[in-house]
Formats: structure tokens, C-alpha cells, sequence
């Protein structure tokens, strides 16, 4: 780590290590784990993948929103995902929701019980919990749900979810649902797929609002992302995204987009997964660090350095071998710190403009 870049602390927009472990307790097992009493999983000692808390108290990590997601391959009913033709923009259908709301709340349960046993590790409920561990040597989760497939389409679970720690709502994976349309993964397309957000969607950001929930447009479609700025009165989020200039696959953002959340006051998390970064779309880990710089050189210079962060996507993709994992962010900011950047604008990529948006969404 360059003497510069000691003490940044990091926020990361997205990882998916709560579906790999929660899978991971699966495996073997006919029934869905006891969670809430059972087994914690390897989070805690080390695993394989992109993230366990030794690496990420390594990479300085201070907080992360941590995904409970729903594939479809945990629905025994839903279509087997090998016959789906990603690259033809096919999509898979909506998970089973009583499925996807079990599911969720296993998930989330795993993040009470990393807490509960190792005091390195806490559940982000407040700017108090999240300037915590900006300040201390632990890291934090901020309960976060991707694609929504575990809230009831009349939000009737969605309280119990906020009880048991939800602070962040992804309305969509790349699949339609109650409440919006997802983007299919295609190279050489824009993110204009489909329409609008349905009035269950609208519904759902009205009361994100209301409690105070983050509301984070990943995914979605063009019209989507239309209308929760309309609709929303928090800063906008995309957690996890890349720029649709240098990579053009319908889950990047266009400069018209960037724009539009920049003007918002929101944030674009960009991602260091390889297939949305590369600009012919090409899965390959081995992809120059300078291609990730260049997608964050323009997107600072479209919605400027305030509003762009960084969502990993670890876990959850195949993601550059120059970071590898998350004990790669200190040499990532020795990188952003060579291609010009200052201290204060890598404080704000690090965490600075995560939390302004926290706090605007949360309250101080």
C-alpha cells in the first residue's frame, strides 16, 4: 500500500457473498438451513470467492452492502437457468415468492449471526453505526435485498424485513418481477428494454422512502430508472454499474443516465465485474486495471467525482485478477491515486460520497 493511500477506508456498493455461503450451507442438505441457530458459515474464518472478513479487514473495508438474492436455481420449480440464452437477451422468469421471501430471510439472518459471533463484524443500521466503522477496525454490512423477489408484491413482509435489518432495496435483477423490469445482459445495446415501473413498483419507492429505505436502481431499465427519479425523493443509486460509453451493454449507464443521477445528487457504484467493463464485452479477468480507471475517468467526468463510488460486484461476477479479491482495494487506490487523483477526491470515491447519500436517506 503507497504511504498516500494509508487510511482510506472503503464502501463498497454491492458483493454477493450472502448467496455463496447461504449456498454453501445448502449443499448436502434436503431441507433449507436452520440459519438463525445453525451453522455460520466460512464468512468469518475464510473461504474461497471474493470476500470473508479476514480479506476484507485487510483491504480496509469499513462497510459494504451485503445482497440477499434470490436465483432462480434455489427454486426447484424455475426454469433451469442452462436453458437460457443470456446472449440473445433471453431473461429467466420471476422466482416463486414465497420461495424468494424464505430465502431473503435466510439470508439476512446469516449477517445477525456473523455479528452476533465476532465483534470485528457489524450490522450497519445508522450514519452512528456507519461513521463506526469508518473509525474503528471492523466491517460493516448494510442489509440490502437484489431484485426484491422476497417482498410481497402487496409490501405485506415488508416491515418484517426492515425489523430484520433491510435498509436498501434493489427493485430488480436482469428478470421481471411485481414491481419493475430488469435489463437482459446484452453487448451492443442500450438499457431502453421494456416499460416502466408497474404500480406495485411505484408503491414499493413510495414506502422505500418512507422508512427510510435506500433505493437502488441495478438493473433496471431505462423507463425504470425514469421513473423512481420521478418518483423518489432520496438521492438516486446504482450500486453496481459500469459506463455504457466505453462498454456498451444494456446494464451500463449512458451518459444521459450518469447525468441524470449526478443532477439528483445520487451515485453510481462501479463495478469490477469484467464482462461490463471490457469494451467488446468479453469475460476476461485478465482485462488491463487501466480499462476499470478508464470507466471512472468518465464517469467522473460526466456526473463528477461527488457522485461515483465503487460496487465490486464481488462474489457475484468475474471480476479483474488485478484486484482479485477484496483484499485488492489499497492497490486499486494506489492505481487511482497514479492516474492523477487527489487525496480528497479518493476520500470521496472511497467513502465520502456514500455516506452523503446515506445520511440524506437516513438522516443524520
Amino acid at each position: 500500500m503507497g504511504e498516500d493511500t494509508v487510511g482510506y477506508r472503503v464502501v463498497d456498493g454491492h458483493n454477493d457473498v450472502l448467496l455463496r455461503v447461504y449456498e454453501e450451507l445448502l449443499e448436502g442438505s434436503e431441507d433449507e438451513p436452520a440459519i438463525p441457530g445453525g451453522d455460520v458459515g466460512s464468512f468469518l474464518e475464510g473461504r474461497d470467492g471474493h470476500v470473508d472478513l479476514p480479506r476484507a479487514l485487510d483491504g480496509g473495508l469499513a462497510a459494504g452492502f451485503f445482497a440477499a438474492f434470490v436465483s432462480n436455481d434455489l427454486d426447484p420449480d424455475s426454469l433451469d437457468l442452462s436453458a437460457v440464452d443470456f446472449d440473445a437477451g433471453d431473461v429467466p422468469p420471476p422466482v416463486d415468492p414465497a420461495v424468494a421471501a424464505r430465502a431473503t430471510r435466510a439470508q439476512l439472518a446469516l449477517l445477525s449471526r456473523w455479528a452476533a459471533a465476532d465483534d470485528r463484524f457489524r450490522i450497519v443500521d445508522s450514519i452512528a453505526d456507519f461513521d463506526a466503522c469508518l473509525a474503528g477496525d471492523c466491517v460493516g454490512a448494510i442489509p440490502h435485498v437484489e431484485g426484491a423477489g422476497g417482498i410481497a408484491a402487496d409490501l405485506s413482509n415488508l416491515d418484517v424485513l426492515v425489523d430484520a435489518g433491510l435498509r436498501s432495496v434493489g427493485l430488480v435483477w436482469s428478470r421481471p418481477n411485481a414491481f419493475a423490469r430488469g435489463v437482459p445482459f446484452v453487448h451492443g445495446s442500450t438499457p431502453d428494454h421494456g416499460p416502466g415501473l408497474t404500480d406495485a413498483g411505484r408503491t414499493l419507492v413510495r414506502a422505500c422512502n418512507d422508512r427510510g429505505l435506500i433505493v437502488d436502481c441495478a438493473h433496471l431499465n431505462a423507463a425504470g430508472v425514469r421513473d423512481v427519479l420521478a418518483e423518489t425523493e432520496h438521492p438516486p443509486v446504482v450500486s453496481h454499474a459500469g459506463v455504457h460509453e466505453i462498454c456498451p451493454s444494456s446494464r451500463n449507464l449512458t451518459d444521459g443516465q450518469l447525468r441524470a443521477i449526478a443532477d439528483r445528487d445520487g451515485i453510481v457504484g462501479l463495478t469490477f465485474a469484467t464482462r461490463f467493463l471490457h469494451p467488446d464485452g468479453d469475460d476476461d479477468r485478465d482485462l488491463p486495471l487501466s480499462t476499470l480507471l478508464d470507466h471512472l475517468d468518465h464517469a467522473v467526468d460526466v456526473a463528477g467525482v461527488e457522485h461515483v463510488g465503487l460496487g465490486s460486484d464481488f462474489d457475484g461476477a468475474t471480476v479483474l485478477s488485478s484486484v482479485e479479491d477484496v483484499a485488492g482495494l489499497p492497490g486499486l487506490f494506489d492505481a487511482i491515486e497514479a492516474r492523477g487523483y487527489s487525496r480528497r477526491e479518493c476520500v470521496l470515491l472511497a467513502h465520502g460520497n456514500w455516506r452523503r447519500v446515506l445520511a440524506a436517506t437516513w438522516g443524520d
